[in-house]
C-alpha cells in the first residue's frame, strides 16, 4: 500500500466521521429547538389561562370591596375613590419593583432554556 492510498483511505474515514457528526448535530439541534418551542408555547398558554382567571378574580374582588366599602361609608362614590386610590398605590409599588420582577423572570427562564 502506497502512502497516497493510505492518505486517501484516512481522509475518506475523516470525511465519513465528519458527515456523521454533522447529521447527528443537526438532529440534536432540531430536537433542542423543538423542545424550546414546546416549553415556550406551554409557558405562554399557562400564563394566559392563569392570568385570565386571576384577572377575573381581581375584578370581582375589587367590585366586592367597593360594594362593601360603599355600605360601610354610606357613600358609593367615596368607596370607588378609595378603591381607585388603592389600585394606584399597588400599581406604584409594582412599578417600583419592576427591575426585581424582570430579574426573577430571567433567572427562572434561564434554568429552562440553558439546560
Amino acid at each position: 500500500m502506497s502512502v497516497f492510498e493510505s492518505l486517501n483511505e484516512t481522509s475518506n474515514k475523516a470525511v465519513d466521521v465528519g458527515e456523521r457528526f454533522y447529521r447527528k448535530s443537526r438532529a440534536f439541534y432540531k430536537l433542542k429547538i423543538f423542545q424550546q418551542l414546546a416549553l415556550t408555547t406551554g409557558l405562554f398558554c399557562k400564563m394566559a389561562l392563569v392570568g385570565s382567571v386571576a384577572f377575573l378574580g381581581l375584578v370581582l374582588f375589587i367590585i366586592a370591596l367597593t360594594i362593601y366599602l360603599g355600605q360601610m361609608l354610606d357613600s358609593t362614590i367615596l368607596a370607588c375613590l378609595l378603591v381607585g386610590l388603592l389600585m394606584f398605590i399597588i400599581s406604584a409599588i409594582i412599578y417600583a419593583l419592576r427591575k426585581q420582577i424582570d430579574n426573577f423572570v430571567v433567572r427562572k427562564l434561564s434554568n429552562k432554556f440553558f439546560d
